[in-house]
């Protein structure tokens, strides 16, 4: 079965042909980094108009690498929630266009669903169920996936998103936006000992995680520093900073997967790029003797690769969506069919 799909939840435009929810035939990405960055941070009305302009080509070319038409698809595949609505709109309703003119099923995916369907591409052999450590710009979750769409979430960000907090600490850093890979490139030459950090817990939800003291922490160092005249060593800083968030993620993951017997542990999203997480994670697992998932670097962060790879059990579990079907800017993983 080859489903086309389509991903446009922030700022970037995908589109991509997956078959049988396992191999890619074909991914491509038009992003707006570029344009984001002297904002410092994605403006959603520049991200909307964007997609507008950019998704007629990008489907275009997505099916010309694959080798097929629109005609030879099968069904058709859309992120549908959560993201900017005006992002997902443009997605949504231009995949509702494609699937009535051409008189393909349509099937809506949830966005982190898609992220977590990315190791479906990298790892023939993983199925569920296993516990998945999703983090990403705006997620941070720990999510039992119990079948391909069956999900409980057992811990979430209470406020900030480990992803929103690199982001924001790296502008207060003096980086560019998107800031995390700048952070990950100065942690590995700086001290990581070097300043006390906060690390974060939540009373009474112990897989839960939070994040915005730890990045108040940040700031307020780099504000207090300025005020006195000090000089803040950034490398460190960095290094300190991504230690502890790191640290915050793996030891909630690693109560879960002890609490709930679980020895296959998969990771997602964008954060999952990063190179202290990743090592962190290796560590981990190896002490324990669990199997370690992880996407490759390419399909961290957002694609239409992994929403056709999602698709393709949303599709086998799910009727198709009727063209009433709507974007939603929230909607929790383990909400009904979208």
């Amino acid at each position: 079965m080859r489903i086309l799909a389509i991903e446009s939840s922030c700022d970037e435009t995908a589109a991509a042909v997956v078959e049988d929810g396992r191999r890619v035939l074909s991914s491509v990405i038009n992003s707006q980094v570029a344009e984001h960055r002297k904002y410092g941070g994605v403006v959603p009305e520049i991200a909307s108009r964007r997609h507008a302009e950019n998704i007629v080509q990008v489907v275009q070319e997505a099916l010309e690498q694959s080798g097929g038409t629109l005609a030879q698809m099968d069904k058709i595949a859309v992120t549908a929630a959560p993201g900017l609505i005006g992002a997902l709109l443009v997605g949504v309703n231009y995949a509702k266009g494609l699937a009535m003119a051409a008189e393909k099923p349509l099937i809506p995916v949830h966005h982190i669903r898609g992220h977590i369907a990315a190791n479906y591409l990298v790892h023939p052999n993983l199925k569920p169920p296993f516990l998945c450590l999703v983090v990403s710009g705006g997620h941070s979750h720990i999510v039992e996936v119990r079948d391909y769409t069956d999900f409980r979430i057992i811990g979430r960000t209470r406020d900030d998103a480990a992803g929103e907090a690199f982001d924001k600490c790296a502008r207060a850093m003096g980086f560019p936006y998107p800031g995390g890979v700048y952070i990950d490139q100065a942690a590995a030459v700086g001290d990581d000992k070097k300043y006390k950090l906060p690390k974060p817990r939540v009373e009474g939800a112990p897989y839960d995680f939070s994040f915005s003291g730890l990045k108040t922490a940040v700031i307020n160092l780099l504000h207090n520093a300025a005020q006195k005249g000090d000089t803040v060593d950034t490398n460190a800083l960095a290094a300190c900073f991504q230690r502890t968030i790191c640290e915050n993620l793996t030891e909630h993951l690693e109560q879960a997967a002890k609490a709930l017997g679980y020895q296959t542990i998969v990771a997602a999203g964008g954060v999952c790029a990063n190179s202290g997480l990743r090592c962190r994670l290796e560590q981990l697992c190896s002490r324990y003797g669990w199997a370690l998932f992880m996407p490759t670097l390419a399909l961290c962060g957002d694609n239409a690769a992994m929403i056709g790879a999602q698709a393709y059990y949303e599709q086998l579990q799910y009727p198709a969506a009727g063209w009433d079907l709507n974007a939603a800017a929230s909607m929790a993983i383990d909400a009904a069919y979208c």
